[in-house]
């Protein structure tokens, strides 16, 4: 059973991957997602902002997933879980989310959530729908069979 959804975060720009992601490589994730396209399946991904990234960044990173056919997007501002990780740069003005949406929805992303509590699965089904795809429903019986195999 292939998934309904491929989702791989990029999480922030290139310059700013290995203090964000420091095992992780902004190339390497546009593989997986390209790859994940051209095996014909929905793929995802997230952007968190406030970390530092210029705007300009951002709408170059919403290019590069629109040319890799990325078909949902969503960007959030990044909220410190605790002291030990980095620190908030800057609180992001909703106007900016706005404006992401719509360059990414006018490079032909199918479905780009922006907005300062956007989070990963934000509207999932929507996001899905938008897409052209239904979601598979599988019961919690078949879950069960699934396991005893």
């Amino acid at each position: 059973m292939k998934p309904d959804v491929l989702n791989h975060n990029i999480e922030t720009v290139p310059r700013l991957q290995r203090k964000v992601r420091p095992s992780a490589s902004y190339a390497r994730s546009l593989a997986v997602l390209g790859r994940a396209k051209e095996a014909n399946l929905i793929t995802k991904t997230s952007l968190i902002v406030g970390l530092g990234e210029r705007e300009s960044e951002i709408d170059e990173c919403l290019v590069d997933l629109a040319a890799i056919g990325c078909d949902i997007v969503t960007i959030g501002q990044y909220l410190r879980p605790s002291s030990d990780h980095l620190p908030i740069k800057e609180w992001i003005n909703p106007s900016t989310f706005k404006r992401w949406k719509e360059i990414g929805e006018n490079l032909g992303i199918s479905h780009v959530e922006s907005s300062p509590l956007t989070r990963s699965s934000y509207h999932a089904r929507q996001a899905l729908e938008s897409t052209g795809s239904t979601p598979v429903s599988i019961e919690r019986s078949q879950l069960i069979s699934a396991d005893s195999r």
